[in-house]
C-alpha cells in the first residue's frame, strides 16, 4: 500500500501471516539465489519448522527447489519470471544440438538429450552414431525415468521427499510384472551423486547400454541430461566408463550456453 505522504509503501492495515512470509521468502530466493532453512527462519523471525513448511509449500508450487546439498534455490516458476524480465532464456534443444552432434561424432555412438517429466524421462533430441549397428534416437519418447541413464541422473538430484512423492506406491512393474525395489533405486542414486553420472545396463531395452550426466543452468540446478547410448555387445560397462570424459565435457559445454 502506498504511504499517503508519498514516501513509499507502508505496512498493510490487515494481517498477512503465512502469505506475507511466503512472499518474503520468494523475494529472498530471488535476491540470494540460495537459502537454507535457518536463513529463512532468521530473516522471518520464525521457528525452523515454520520456515521448513514455507519452503516445502514453495517447492510444491514450483517457486523453489532443493538441491542435493539441502540448499533451496529458485524453482522453475521463479526462474521463468526472472527470465522474462531479462529476455527469453536460451532454448535448451537449440543450445544442446550442436554439442550432441559433436559428441556423437567423437564417440561414434548415439547421443540423447532428455528431461524429467513426472517420474518419466522425455527424450527431447538425439543424434544417431555413424556406425551401421547403432541405437536409434528416441526423440519424443517418454520412458520410465528409473530405467534410463538420463532419468537416473536427474532423479539423483531430487530431495528424498520429492523422490518418494514420485513413487508413492513403489516402482512400477516391468514388462514381466515384477515390481522393482525403491530402496535399491535410492542406493543406486546415491552412487550416481558420488560419481557424477548414471548407467542404464539393458534396463530400458535389451541389448542397449547407456551412460548419462546432468546439464545445469547458471544456478547449478539440473535442467536436463545428456546421454550416450550404444549396443551392449560393443559397449559394456567398462567402455561406458571410458565415454564419461567426453560426455562430461559435452554436458559442461551445454550448461555454459544456458
Amino acid at each position: 500500500m502506498q504511504n499517503p505522504s508519498g514516501q513509499g509503501p507502508q505496512d498493510p492495515s490487515y494481517p498477512v501471516g503465512a502469505a506475507g512470509n511466503a512472499l518474503r521468502t520468494v523475494r529472498l530466493l530471488h535476491e540470494r539465489d540460495e537459502l537454507r532453512v535457518m536463513d529463512v527462519a532468521d530473516e522471518l523471525g520464525v521457528a525452523r519448522s515454520t520456515a521448513h513448511r514455507i519452503l516445502a509449500m514453495l517447492i510444491f508450487e514450483g517457486f523453489a527447489e532443493q538441491d542435493r546439498h539441502k540448499l533451496y534455490r529458485p524453482g522453475p516458476v521463479l526462474r521463468t519470471i526472472r527470465g522474462s524480465q531479462a529476455g527469453p532464456p536460451p532454448d535448451l534443444t537449440i543450445v544442446a544440438h550442436p554439442h550432441l552432434v559433436r559428441l556423437a561424432e567423437a564417440v561414434r555412438e548415439t547421443t540423447h538429450l532428455m528431461v524429467l517429466e513426472g517420474n518419466g524421462s522425455r527424450f527431447l533430441d538425439g543424434v544417431e552414431g555413424p556406425q551401421a549397428l547403432r541405437v536409434s534416437h528416441r526423440t519424443g519418447t517418454l520412458l520410465p525415468a528409473h530405467v534410463t541413464s538420463g532419468g537416473k541422473a536427474l532423479l539423483a538430484e531430487l530431495a528424498p521427499d520429492r523422490l518418494h512423492a514420485l513413487y508413492p506406491n513403489g516402482l512400477p512393474a516391468d514388462a514381466a510384472g515384477v515390481r522393482g525395489k525403491l530402496d535399491r533405486l535410492i542406493a543406486e542414486l546415491a552412487a550416481v551423486r558420488r560419481q557424477g553420472y548414471a548407467y542404464n545396463l539393458q534396463e530400458s531395452e535389451l541389448g542397449v547400454n547407456a551412460v548419462a550426466t546432468c546439464v545445469r543452468d547458471r544456478t547449478g540446478a539440473a535442467v536436463a541430461a545428456v546421454a550416450v547410448a550404444a549396443p551392449s555387445s560393443r559397449c559394456p560397462r567398462a567402455r561406458l566408463t571410458e565415454l564419461t570424459q567426453p560426455l562430461l565435457i559435452a554436458a559442461q559445454d551445454i550448461s555454459r550456453g544456458l
